[in-house]
């Protein structure tokens, strides 16, 4: 057992497999008692069921650690705060929360219904919320805590996950909010964009040239939970790992602007916009050719 989270408790959604797993086992070797959330359903959201979570506290306790299990649905304003209240009740605190809880749903977005839209962002994006919202609400009054996000690269879009990339773009303004709302009472939050052999990595149409497995994930996510992290100011940071990589994301920013003498017209726009202003590369895009040419071939292209 290690002492990096020594004295911490951390609850984790989305524990009872692949990175969130790690993540509760990672927290609990270093030192912390963990809630263990996990609502058991399938990649679709179907299914569900308490003993992934419950596996996972069986595996911390015969470690020597602290663990529970809270198999409540994080879409839910009630599941949310349940597991919040569990730690408390349990643990008589909170220090930080991940949340890791995902689903999938994919269809192109003209084929895309309201069944497949609305899960998958309540489970990413208000799932974020629920936690958080009840997380920091303790948080704010201990006067410490820290707040941690899951993203995607496919934050940037996505040809055939529109809800799971509008939900991740999400959870990204959520973390930057979150950071600026809670930063004068010394609540930190930060967002891990992963990229790790996970169930919901294996239907990536795409042969991922960095890919690491979730241990990665947790070390990171350990240390943005950590007095570490905290000594130093880390808060509304968009942070990637895969494998040996570790990137920082850009925070959102103008890049080029004009102003017009007078008012806009459509036709002073279309003079002044292309050759001015222009467009800012969207890097997806690139990949789509190479996809094209796999879907034509049979083959995964690499990226």
């Amino acid at each position: 057992m290690g002492n990096f989270l020594a004295g911490k408790v951390v609850a984790v959604t989305g524990a009872g497999r692949g990175i969130g797993r790690a993540v509760a086992l990672a927290c609990a070797t270093e030192g912390a008692k963990v809630v263990v959330n996990d609502y058991g359903v399938s990649i679709a959201g179907e299914k569900p069921t308490s003993e992934v979570a419950t596996a996972v506290v069986k595996e911390i306790e015969a470690a020597g650690g602290e663990a529970t299990a809270v198999a409540d649905d994080v879409s839910t304003m009630t599941g949310g705060q349940r597991i919040v209240d569990t730690a408390l009740a349990r643990y008589g605190r909170l220090d930080g929360v991940v949340c890791g809880a995902g689903i999938l749903r994919e269809r192109m977005i003209f084929n895309m219904t309201e069944e497949e839209w609305d899960p998958v962002v309540a489970t990413h994006l208000k799932g974020t919320f629920t936690v958080f919202r009840a997380a920091s609400s303790v948080m704010r009054r201990q006067g410490t805590g820290t707040l941690i996000g899951f993203t995607s690269g496919n934050h940037q879009g996505s040809v055939a996950q529109a809800n799971y990339a509008a939900a991740k773009g999400g959870v990204i303004s959520l973390v930057r909010s979150a950071a600026l709302g809670l930063h004068k009472y010394g609540v930190t939050a930060n967002c891990v964009a992963p990229v790790a052999r996970t169930r919901m990595s294996a239907n990536v149409p795409l042969e991922l040239k960095e890919i690491g497995e979730p241990e990665d994930v947790a070390a990171l996510v350990v240390y943005l939970l950590s007095e570490r992290a905290r000594a130093v100011g880390i808060t509304g940071q968009v942070y990637t790992v895969a494998g040996p990589k570790i990137a920082v994301w850009a925070q959102p920013r103008e890049l080029r602007a004009a102003y017009a003498e007078g008012s806009w017209t459509p036709e002073r726009i279309a003079d002044l916009l292309p050759g001015t202003v222009g467009t800012d590369p969207m890097p997806m895009l690139d990949r789509l050719q190479a996809m094209a040419e796999a879907a034509a071939t049979g083959q995964r292209p690499n990226t």
